[in-house]
This record gives C-alpha cells, structure tokens and sequence, in this order.
C-alpha cells in the first residue's frame, strides 16, 4: 500500500476523535520511540498519524504501538482496527502493564504483547518481527483454508451446475442459468450472454445475438440486438479466436486490441464497469455456439457497487482461477446448450410433423376444417380449469409442460386416423352421394321418357282405330299425370336425401317407391330405386348408413394405429393412447375398445367433452347447423346424464367457458 495512502487513510479516522488523553510527557516518550523506530525498522514503514500511536506497516500487515493507557481508556480510538476486516492483519503492542483480568475483555483482542514502558531497541525489534511474523503465518492459515473452502465451494457448485444444465431444456432458461451460474462462482457483478446464428462458411454472414444481461447493481432496461460476429466488439472477438481474454480495466485497453469498449451504458445508468472476461461457448466439435462476458469481479459477493468508489474499492481483476472455472462451467454449458439446440430442432420436427398432418387431415375433410385445432384449444382450457380447481376427483391433478404438449399433439391428430377412410365417405353430406342421386334423376328422366313414349305409341294406335278427340285427351291427361307422380316421387327423393330425421311414414313412402318398375332399354323390368338406395335413403338421422357409419368410426382404430407406429419417445409416449380413445364412453359403450370409465384416460375424457361441443357448435358443416352454445350445453348435459361424459369435467368446462379461448381463434398455422 503507497505510504501516501496510509496515511492519509490513519489520519482520517483519527480526526473524528480529536481526543488528547496523554500528559506532554508521556508524548515526549513517545516521540522519542517514534525516532529510534524509524532507525531500527528500515524495512518497514513507520508513521505517527496520531500522537498516541505509532503505526509499523509492512505487505498489507500493521503492528500498533501505543500507551496501555490510552488504549484503556480511550478505546474509541483504536475503532478501526477491531473491525472484523483488519482484525486478522494487525497486531497491537502496549506500552506499560493492564490488569490480568483484563487480558480477557472483548476488546483486547488482536493483543499481541506488552512491551515496557522504556523498552529496549532489541526488544522493539523483536517483538516487532514476532508480530509480523505471527500475522503472516495466520493470514496464510487463512488463506489456505479460505483456498480450500473455495474450491470445495466451486466443486461443489460445479457439479450443481453441471446437474442444472443437464435438466434443462429450455433454451432461454438455459441461457439465464448459464449466465446466473457463471457469475456466482466468479463473483462477478453483472454479467451478458450472446448466441451465435448463422452457420461458418453460410450463404448469410453469422452474428452476434445479444441475449440476455444481468446485473446486481445496476436495474434497467435492456432489449435484444444483433451485431456481427468480428474484431470490432470483444464478443466478436472471442467468438473468431475462440479465446478467452481477461480485461483488468476496460476504460484502458492496450492499443494494440482491435475492439473498443462503449462507454455509454456506464455514462447513461452511472454504472462503472471495471475489469471484465470473455469467454466461447462451444460444442464438441469447436463450434462457438456463444460468448459468455462477465463484468466487475468483487471481493464479497454481496456487495452493491453504487458508484465508483464502491468499484475502486472492491472490484478486483478476473484471476487465472476465475478464468479456470468460467471455462470449466462453459465447457459445460456450451454442450448443454448443444443438447438444448437439438432437442429444439427435434421438438421442431415434431411440430412439422403435426401441422403436415393436421394440414393432411383438413385438406381431405374441408368442411370442418379448423376442428382439431379448436378441439385442442379447448382440450387445454379445460385441462387448466382442472388444475385449477381444489376440490372433487381432480384437486390434486397437476400438469407438467410436457404433459400439456402430449395432450395438445394428441389433440390435435386425434382424427389423424381419417386419412384411412374413404373421401366420399368422410365429405358425405348427404344420404346419397352426388353421382346416386344424379343416378336417379337419370332414371327418372328415362322413366319419364319412357312415358312419353308410351303416350305417343298409344294416341298413334287409338287415331289407328279412329278414336275421338276426348279419347286422345285422355290420353294426354293419364301421361300428365304420370309425369305429375314422377316430379312428386323426385321431390320425394330429393327431401328423403336430406340428413333430417326421417320419420316412419317417410321410411314407408321409400319402401313404396322402391316397388315401383318401369321397363329397360331391354324391356326387362326395373325398380324406380335400388336396395342400396333405398338404404341410404331410409338413414333415419345424419347422413351414412350403417356401414359408412362403421367407416367413420374406425377412423379412431386407424389414428390409434398410425400414431403408434411414430417413434414419440418416454416423453409423448401416451399420444397415440389419449388420441385413440376419444370416442369411448363412461359406461362402456363407446367405441372402438367399448372402454369404462377406469379405463379411459383423463386426458381422452376430456377430448370427448371438447370434442362433442365443437361438433355440436361448429358453423361449417355443410350437413346440420350450428346449436347455440345454451343449447350446446344442454346436450352435455344429457351425455352426462346417459353416462357418456364426466359430470365433473363437464362443469368444469361450462363453468370456466372454455369457448371463450375460441373467439379470437384462427385457423392459421400452429405456433408452439
């Protein structure tokens, strides 16, 4: 320490006493001592910042002389050297003799010994030495323990550190616990991470993304930017070098580096950044994936630096240890946020892979495209409602972020099984398909032809045999009405072709058309309708018969079946088991595996409820029309009641209004 500075430091404290206890003589003594010191002890540096102290320095480590006297009784003045900072490197001698039940007080601590009141030069400059020498064995004592408790402190935070990283795989926590973790076991203040985008040797030149910045002193506002990846900037820098530098002041860069320091985050916020260290984040094979810059590294980790002084005072330079474990740590981190960057590529595979197939799914069945992407919107409302709620069967129910993902890719290809059925099947929207009923108008036109015909051939045989004019228009008036119970038995059709409820009596009028035969091309006899459609038309609600009705329902046998020849791993193993068993019922009559209420899943009972509500409110289909939400409800309600749907996830669904989430709904590309 420069003698300039110690004693301009001494000289401080003592002003605030202004005390003068001592008799002139016992100054005059000390004076006295004073001189003789400062011509024994040469290697040492002697000052007297008080009149009643003599102070001998030497390597940070203070030897105190002074009155037993004054140091008794005035123990306001010896303040500064019994706090806990100085204690372990200053020792005190006194002039004169205290009381021996006095060796023990509180005070007296840091006493080292008692000198007499006239000691001799051989015992001044051996008491001396033995002081010096006593302070540098304890204070190595110290050091060497403080050593060993800081590397069992940094062991013990690296393998905490290498435990977090390996656990997370968030990438912008990721980013935060690097960041976070590298200043605590640094002692670094604040600290900035930046991300790499861009490939070496790319079409577009890499860049620097600043990510994220933190800071213990300083609060403000910050936003992410990019800036290029070059020799201007000291990240730019050590991302090109792949080099760690350490920087003891930035406000003094040699003039030999390529990069400056930007001054104006200090001048805006008052902050003094001070020494700072850079180093690469790198994965197995050298590629720098990011720069981690620490700044200001403290002696006492819990102190706030205010302003300058505070840094003056307890910013120190990033030593070769601190440079040794931030590479240790960002050995670890940077194959961590290599493992993040690929299980973010392979999650985005999956993503891909489920917007295609939704996409896939809807492109075959335009006419309720949106569905899958509601139902999973409300899937997951509902599953937050159930999280939510504290008592009944789901109090204890808690979902994990994996957990809602499984539940959303499982709802949104829970009909992924539809590629497997026929397209005219899945886009009917009538009992008949549109080649049938044109089929039949076909027929109907020939019939009437056929009538026509007939009509013809009997006015001709009647003129023949000299018939009258009234037996011609008879005639004329049979084929009228022929031609009359033609168009009425097509609007028959037409209306029986609807997806209505079909009543008894229509189902008769059907049966009925279907016996009547006209005559072929060949003369053989034919019905006015098939077997088949009179099938299809004797649909007593919606518009399949039985067997499309079995179709579409193995839909569900095929989603199960494709999903689970995908590869989903541990995490999103239970896709294809939630997807597949959608359409099963509480009371085992669903479909396709007739399960019971124990053996449904929770998340497939509330893609049913999802599920039923959406088909029942959807404006899109082109076969039935939107129920109001009211109505919509009340149906629930009557699932429940026949033992279809969960009572307690149904009012959970009405009483958060997860239909509210669609408002704003969109039937635009997924974003995770």
């Amino acid at each position: 320490m420069p003698t300039d500075t110690i004693e301009n430091r001494e000289s401080a404290l003592f002003a605030v006493s202004g005390e003068q206890p001592l008799a002139s003589a016992a100054l005059e003594e000390l004076s006295q001592l004073f001189g003789r010191l400062r011509a024994l002890c040469l290697q040492y540096e002697v000052h007297r910042t008080h009149p009643g102290i003599i102070l001998v320095h030497h390597d940070n480590l203070l030897v105190l002389i002074t009155p037993a006297r004054l140091w008794m009784e005035s123990p306001q003045l010896f303040k500064p050297w019994r706090e806990e900072d100085r204690i372990e490197t200053t020792s005190i001698l006194l002039l004169g003799q205290i009381e021996r039940q006095q060796l023990a007080e509180p005070r007296n601590q840091g006493l080292f010994g008692l000198l007499g009141r006239y000691p001799s030069d051989s015992e001044l400059v051996l008491n001396i030495d033995r002081a010096f020498e006593w302070m540098r064995l304890k204070t190595g004592q110290q050091f060497r323990a403080e050593s060993l408790t800081r590397s069992e402190y940094e062991f013990g935070e690296l393998a905490e550190i290498a435990r977090a990283l390996t656990t997370e795989r968030d990438i912008e926590r990721l980013l935060g616990l690097i960041l976070e973790k590298s200043r605590i076991v640094t002692g670094s203040d604040a600290g900035s991470l930046y991300v790499v985008e861009g490939i070496a040797g790319g079409k577009e030149a890499r860049r620097l993304h600043f990510k994220l910045s933190q800071n213990d002193s300083a609060k403000f506002d910050w936003s992410e930017f990019t800036m290029p990846v070059d020799r201007n900037s000291m990240a730019g820098w050590v991302a090109l070098e792949r080099q760690t530098i350490r920087i003891d002041d930035v406000y003094e860069l040699s003039k030999s580096a390529t990069f400056g320091f930007d001054r104006s985050f200090d001048e805006r916020t008052g902050y003094r950044t001070k020494s700072m260290i850079c180093t690469p984040l790198t994965n197995n094979r050298g590629d720098v994936l990011g720069v981690l810059q620490l700044i200001n590294k403290k002696r006492k980790a819990a102190v706030r630096l205010s302003n300058a002084l505070d840094v003056e005072e307890h910013v120190i330079p990033f030593d070769e240890r601190s440079e040794q474990v931030l590479t240790a740590v960002a050995a670890q981190a940077g194959i961590a946020l290599e493992n993040a960057l690929l299980y973010d590529e392979i999650r985005g595979l999956f993503d891909g892979f489920v917007r295609a197939s939704v996409d896939a799914i809807e492109s075959r069945d335009p006419t309720t495209s949106g569905h899958s992407r509601r139902v999973s919107t409300l899937t997951l409302q509902l599953a937050g409602a159930v999280e939510r709620c504290e008592t009944g069967s789901y109090a204890a129910v808690r979902w994990r972020g994996e957990d809602l993902r499984e539940l959303e890719y499982a709802s949104l290809l829970h009909d992924f099984g539809k590629i497997g059925v026929k397209e005219r099947v899945l886009t009917k929207a009538k009992k008949l398909y549109g080649f049938e009923l044109d089929r039949i108008r076909n027929r109907f036109d020939f019939i009437a032809k056929s009538l026509e015909a007939n009509a013809w051939a009997r006015k001709y045989d009647a003129l023949r045999r000299g018939a009258s004019p009234e037996d011609i228009s008879q005639i004329e008036i049979e084929f009228a009405e022929q031609l009359a119970q033609l168009d009425q038995t097509w609007m028959i059709v037409e209306q029986a072709n609807e997806p209505t409820v079909l009543s008894s009596g229509e189902f008769g009028r059907i049966q009925a058309i279907g016996k009547n035969a006209y005559q072929g091309p060949k003369g053989q006899s034919l019905a006015w309708l098939t077997e088949d459609e009179i099938t299809s038309l004797s649909v007593k609600r919606g518009s399949l018969t039985s067997n499309e009705f079995d179709e579409i329902r193995g839909h569900v046998s095929h989603t199960f079946r494709f999903l689970s020849r995908i590869p989903w791993g541990r995490t999103f193993a239970k896709v294809p088991i939630i997807a597949g068993a959608h359409h099963e019922r509480l009371n085992g009559t669903g479909y396709p595996n007739q399960l019971t209420s124990e053996q449904i899943p929770l998340q497939s009972k509330m893609m049913s409820v999802a599920d039923i509500f959406d088909a029942l409110t959807a404006s899109d289909r082109p076969y039935k029309r939107a129920v109001p939400t009211e109505k919509a409800i009340d149906i629930l309600g009557f699932e429940v009641k026949d033992g279809h749907l969960d009572a307690e996830l149904v009012q959970l669904f009405v009483d958060s209004k997860a239909w509210e989430s669609l408002q704003s709904f969109r039937t635009a590309p997924i974003r995770f």
